[in-house]
């Protein structure tokens, strides 16, 4: 296990990283423009994912946007230069790119919960899919609009169909329908909603506290059995989740667990908690 330091930890004008025990939370900031995610954002989100996923010591991974909206999807300045180009591999290129973060954080060892306050269109919807869990303002406002500018949400249609599914992604995408964060709960995309901020951080905080009480790397395990089941025959995926699970229960987290609840105490990952907040 890789431990990042605080001092390793470094965002930039447009992302900001606030490091708190074993949370940390990357604030996306760039609010003149809602959020909208720059090349360089994307580039950044991509490095420090990368840097921190073999950290076990950080072990939630919150995304939100600074000054109440999450993200107003891509810049369309970026889009813009890149049609002025007229290269049809940089622009390829330039758009896959994008599906490399979706895919990082989708599969990202930590849990990653997102929170969505005033928007998310699409892009930023399309990372609200991505989460394991994914909380709203009710008033959130959500589109998949890229149909609207004369292109297809090409690299979150994948992400965004398995979250609501096929019947509900066509609808989606191929209206450019609008919501809010309620009906973003009914379809399956966000997991719980509120109606203030304060409640919004009460519910997060309530989700991180659980989710202190579950082991780190059984974690990380766990969802890339999750994510093997979507990719392996049953039969694979069954033969990768036996072999995972005999080093899980062979190794520190495995016996300890057992060990703590045979002994009616708590496993040091829950005590050591608060510990971590001085790495």
């Amino acid at each position: 296990m890789t431990q990042v330091s605080r001092s390793q930890l470094s965002g930039t004008d447009n992302l900001i990283l606030e490091r708190k025990g074993g949370n940390l939370t990357i604030w996306l900031n760039r609010p003149e423009v809602k959020n909208a995610l720059s090349i360089e954002m994307t580039e950044g989100l991509c490095g420090t994912l990368k840097q921190v996923e073999n950290d076990r010591t950080i072990r939630t991974i919150v995304l939100r946007g600074k000054d109440g909206v999450f993200c107003a999807g891509a810049d369309l300045k970026d889009f813009q230069s890149v049609a002025q180009r007229g290269s049809a591999i940089d622009a390829a290129m330039g758009n896959r790119s994008f599906g490399f973060l979706m895919s990082q954080l989708n599969e990202q060892p930590q849990v990653v919960i997102i929170l969505v306050e005033g928007s998310a269109i699409g892009g930023g919807l399309g990372l609200a899919c991505v989460a394991d869990v994914t909380l709203v303002m009710s008033d959130a406002r959500f589109r998949l609009s890229e149909t609207t500018l004369g292109i297809p949400p090409a690299q979150i249609a994948p992400f965004v169909t398995e979250r609501v599914g096929l019947t509900q992604a066509r609808r989606l995408m191929l209206t450019g329908a609008r919501f809010n964060g309620d009906d973003a709960v009914a379809l399956g995309i966000a997991h719980d909603h509120a109606t203030s901020v304060d409640e919004l951080e009460a519910k997060c905080a309530k989700i991180l506290h659980q989710i202190s009480a579950c082991a780190p790397e059984a974690n990380a395990v766990t969802k890339s059995i999750l994510f093997e089941t979507l990719r392996k025959p049953r039969s694979e995926a069954l033969d990768f989740a036996a072999e995972r699970f005999a080093r899980c229960i062979l190794g520190r987290e495995g016996r300890e667990g057992v060990s703590a609840f045979v002994e009616k105490r708590k496993p040091y990952w829950v005590s050591n908690l608060n510990e971590e907040s001085s790495l």
